[in-house]
């Protein structure tokens, strides 16, 4: 069965299996999910495919759920699939709120956390949150298995992922919370709603139950550099300070992050916003 998208034909694989066999003999084809940001670059004739792998619909790709000691997140789970999730709100709040930020409701209801991940986006809301929690990417080739890459070694470059041209993104695990996990996630646009971001901020500490002391953390931006990135001098800054003296470390993010002028906003006001942000959340931490 053929479909037409513009001129170029789709591929309508039923399984992952007939998936990945497409994927490895069709290299050229982009693989198409919820479609919401495909058809506003084919609109805008960005891009032009010779053909599309239609992964809709295809059942081992979906679901989200508790697995052990983590939450797995089908890559066509969409956003509004992970704001409505009870595993979700109790494993990943951070990623819940990240998800209700995504466009509008329309965007949420057909725009998935698989296309979020790989269409690579320094801009992308999900993806600062994702390199907070240590997720990881499931990633499958027909010819060579699969394999598990951490968020953290994913994003290589202005939209470059560590992403065979055989290979797609099947699932995401993010690791359940410590007890003394404290996560945040801020988005701050032109507006509140259906904005591109200008800063994304995606944070967590964990604190010591008896000391109140941060042992671990987690401070990833968007919007900032050409990937999402992680702060890991700030985020050694914090390590040993006790709740009441964290606010201080964000001051080390004006060190770690060289953002760029452009349409949506200045490098001076991207700097600012960052900084002001995570001491703001440090404070009430």
């Amino acid at each position: 069965m053929s479909l037409h998208i513009s001129a170029a034909p789709v591929l309508e694989p039923r399984t992952l299996a007939e998936a990945l066999d497409l994927r490895a003999s069709h290299p050229e084809a982009m693989p198409l999910a919820g479609g919401t940001d495909v058809m506003v670059y084919l609109e805008g004739g960005v891009i032009d495919p010779p053909r599309f792998l239609n992964l809709w619909g295809i059942a081992e790709l979906g679901g989200l759920s508790r697995t052990g000691d983590a939450l797995r997140i089908g890559a066509l789970v969409t956003h509004t699939d992970v704001v409505r999730s009870p595993d979700a709100q109790a494993l990943a709040p951070a990623l819940v709120e990240a998800c209700r930020t995504v466009g509008a409701v329309q965007i949420q209801n057909r725009g998935t956390i698989g296309g979020n991940v790989v269409n690579a986006s320094p801009a992308g809301d999900t993806l600062p949150v994702l390199l907070a929690l240590d997720a990881e990417f499931e990633l499958h080739s027909a010819a060579r298995g699969q394999r598990r890459v951490p968020a953290a070694q994913f994003w290589q470059g202005y939209r470059r992922m560590d992403l065979a041209p055989d290979e797609l993104l099947v699932a995401v695990h993010v690791p359940a919370p410590s007890p003394g996990d404290r996560t945040f996630f801020r988005k701050v646009g032109t507006r509140q709603a259906q904005s591109i971001s200008k800063v994304v901020l995606g944070a967590r500490v964990r604190l010591d139950a008896a000391t109140g002391t941060v042992t671990e953390a987690r401070i990833a931006y968007g919007s900032v550099a050409a990937t999402p990135v992680r702060c890991p001098a700030t985020e050694a800054a914090l390590i040993g300070r006790r709740r009441g003296d964290l606010a201080a470390a964000a001051d080390t993010v004006a060190t770690e992050i060289r953002p760029i002028d452009d349409v949506r906003s200045t490098a001076e006001y991207r700097l600012a916003v960052a900084v002001r942000v995570l001491r703001g959340w440090l404070a009430a931490v």
